[in-house]
């Protein structure tokens, strides 16, 4: 790996050559990433693919007047200083946000790249060519940076901010509101059944807390390996199954607290609210954000719930 200021004017331009063409290609990829959801900023990163792309062709023609028709492959991680890159085109669906931010920094990464090039050449076409293009790389920069605000008007934003809200539902909302119905629930039987059992707190305590945090971590691993994100457009799975177990575990938590009283009585009685309070919170946000009709939603939650803590004491007491 070599230090930039040891490269040639020739190995500069064979550089520059290289990485127009990576962002070229990255922005392409862009393009097709944010199409389906995002159209208008697809269309921006399209433009900026076939900007990226005359920067190519520029240098390229100022290369072969140069130094002949063989350019040398010098690669980004071949010389020390550039910032290695994050693969989002691996990401699907691509976060709106973060490609935005990455551009921008790619932009100002390159626009640096061709200001230092130009104060070192000696060559003044070389030169010449080096401070237009980090100009150029100036524009780049801020419409990376105020795409949303500037590039995209009227129903454009709003189509966009929808999709948005669409892609928070599917890896963070969905996720975790499963998580939380299920710690919420499904510790219910075995923190009461364990309560009535021994009717002692700190046993109680201890179910409750194994019970959520197993669950929590098995809901997590559950979430993560049950689809990679790509086809059915759900997101990084690391995302979703942190979100589904921290989801879990504080579902289960809630109702396991009030067992650090030493009073039974006292303890059993605020966990039972908690558990009617958590039962009719979860109802309720589901209806909200999955667009569940209300009565299925007390269905499925509140009764279902309310039978599993009663099979829990049932059994705690028998």
């Amino acid at each position: 790996m070599k230090n930039f200021d040891s490269l040639t004017e020739r190995e500069v331009l064979a550089l520059a050559i290289t990485l127009e063409e990576e962002h070229e290609r990255v922005y392409a990829d862009y393009a097709e990433g944010l199409r389906k959801d995002f159209p208008a900023s697809a269309s921006v990163f399209q433009g900026m693919q076939a900007e990226e792309s005359e920067h190519r062709r520029r240098l390229i023609e100022l290369f072969r007047t140069k130094f002949g028709e063989h350019i040398p492959l010098v690669r980004r991680g071949d010389v020390k200083g550039l910032i290695k890159q994050e693969p989002l085109w691996l990401q699907q669906p691509l976060n709106l946000d973060k490609v935005r931010k990455q551009a921008s920094i790619a932009e100002a990464e390159m626009r640096r790249f061709y200001l230092t090039a130009a104060g070192r050449s000696q060559d003044a076409s070389i030169r010449q060519l080096l401070n237009d293009l980090a100009q150029e790389e100036i524009s780049h920069e801020h419409k990376a940076e105020d795409l949303a605000e500037k590039q995209l008007q009227g129903p454009q934003l709003h189509q966009e901010a929808d999709a948005n809200k669409k892609l928070f539902l599917l890896q963070i909302v969905q996720p975790g509101l499963a998580g939380l119905m299920d710690g919420s629930v499904s510790t219910l039987a075995p923190l009461f059944a364990a309560a009535f059992a021994t009717r002692n707190t700190h046993d109680a305590l201890a179910v409750g807390l194994a019970a959520s945090i197993g669950a929590g971590i098995s809901m997590g691993f559950a979430e993560a390996l049950s689809d990679d994100g790509v086809l059915t457009g759900r997101g990084q799975p690391l995302v979703r199954g942190l979100a589904c177990g921290l989801m879990t575990t504080v579902g289960g938590i809630g109702h396991t607290l009030p067992y650090l009283m030493h009073d039974f009585t006292t303890a059993t009685a605020i966990a039972t609210v908690v558990v009617m309070v958590e039962l009719g919170v979860i109802a309720t946000i589901r209806n909200k954000y999955m667009a569940t009709p209300p009565l299925l939603a007390t269905v499925q939650v509140v009764i279902g719930g309310l039978l599993v803590f009663a099979t829990g004491v049932l059994i705690g007491k028998s």
